[in-house]
């Protein structure tokens, strides 16, 4: 899984780390950088997916650009910008670090780009010694599988484990899904389709173009789960293929107006909170396991009395099928559903008084923290910019 995530000179950050746990919440104020970091992720699944640097920065016909493109990928003066993500597997004392740093100008490439593992010594610490499992100058194709690899170890089959290693570390990353649900955008008609797009858009194709059984255990979870949403109005949710050759799909609901009265209506009479619930728990169930899922402001067009609904199936689902969350949030209630548990799993984005660079502070280091939620709870703190006002009070 994701361990961390650590940003050099990346847009407004010069130097921050950011823990990715099985749910983690980001926070912040606007313009404090939380979206930079999504954006960071973002921006390292292209290239692992096979882009070109410009591409990924500054998108094409298929894909969006990179706030700011490549003018501002790099912070304030600086040409050039590192990401790494920190990578664990079960059962493994090794950290592996796929790192890359790019420059900007006078054309965006690749400076470095590499893959090494860090290995733990007796006492749990870790020490100097690394070695590289990949490391080359140039971009590469994964689907093409051209890599530099050292360190071979053949196995019968004729491909290294360091390769093998190496896959699935870059599979980790590839298997990052950036979810942004746009309602307006899962009303229509849609193609049937196995690629979940970042703003659910094609939603219903992808659920209609399931195995069956398959199909009808999310379906069901989804009916269950949507029942608790709207008041117990809806009864059941599903999507078929529809027109003469079955190629496209709409979403379609059963809702009980009165009681003994159903009625069934597609995705154009849904609520924007009801499609994007529906969305959220679609990401959920049909992600590859060991996925890593980002939801920017999750809480945009739920009401805040299903903030604890919302909370308790990102857990429920997220931990059975081991995929880890990463979200973000301005919602004071959603911040309260999370409980006290969740505050080790907090970090707050926030902007240096001084330098105006981006920083993270995870919610626990902050040394006047137990006084803080004697004073009120995380939500409250957060409406009150108490959290923020003491970061910069502590400088």
């Amino acid at each position: 899984m994701l361990k961390q995530l650590i940003l050099e000179n990346w847009k407004s950050f010069r130097y921050a780390e950011l823990p990715l746990d099985p749910l983690t919440v980001l926070i912040g104020t606007n313009a404090s950088g939380k979206s930079n970091v999504v954006e960071a992720l973002e921006f390292l699944k292209r290239i692992v997916q096979g882009e070109k640097v410009e591409v990924a920065l500054a998108g094409d016909k298929r894909l969006p650009s990179i706030r700011g493109g490549i003018e501002w990928a790099a912070y304030q003066t600086e040409t050039k910008f590192t990401l790494k993500v920190v990578v664990q597997f079960e059962n493994d004392s090794s950290d592996y670090i796929h790192s890359i740093t790019v420059g900007t100008k006078p054309f965006p490439h690749i400076l470095e780009n590499y893959t090494l593992a860090r290995e733990d010594t007796a006492s749990d610490q870790k020490n100097d010694a690394s070695y590289f499992l990949h490391e080359h100058t140039y971009e590469y194709n994964l689907l093409q599988k051209k890599l530099d690899v050292m360190n071979f170890s053949f196995l019968d089959d004729g491909e290294s484990q360091v390769e093998i290693t190496l896959n699935e570390i870059l599979k980790y990353i590839e298997n990052i899904f950036i979810l942004n649900p746009i309602p307006s955008k899962m009303r229509d008609y849609v193609k049937v389709s196995e690629i979940y797009e970042s703003d659910a858009s094609n939603m219903a194709g992808v659920l209609a173009t399931l195995p069956e059984k398959n199909k009808a255990e999310i379906e069901a979870t989804l009916s269950r789960y949507i029942k608790d949403l709207p008041e117990g109005d809806i009864q059941k949710v599903w999507a078929e293929k529809v027109g003469r050759f079955g190629t496209d799909a709409m979403l379609y609901c059963q809702e009980e107006w009165k009681p003994g009265h159903i009625t069934e209506i597609d995705a154009r009479s849904m609520s924007d909170g009801t499609l994007r619930f529906l969305a959220i728990l679609t990401a959920l169930l049909t992600r590859p396991e060991g996925s890593q899922l980002v939801i920017e402001e999750i809480d945009n067009g739920l009401h805040p009395s299903r903030a604890e609904l919302l909370v308790r199936i990102l857990r429920e689902i997220g931990s059975k099928r081991k995929i880890d969350i990463l979200l973000t949030t301005h919602n004071p209630a959603l911040l309260d559903a999370l409980g006290p548990e969740i505050v080790p799993f907090v970090v707050v984005a926030h902007r240096d008084k001084e330098t105006g660079e981006s920083q993270l502070t995870l919610l626990e280091d902050i040394e006047n923290l137990p006084i803080l939620l004697a004073s009120g709870t995380l939500g409250r703190l957060a409406t009150k910019g108490a959290i923020e006002k003491s970061l910069s009070d502590n400088k």
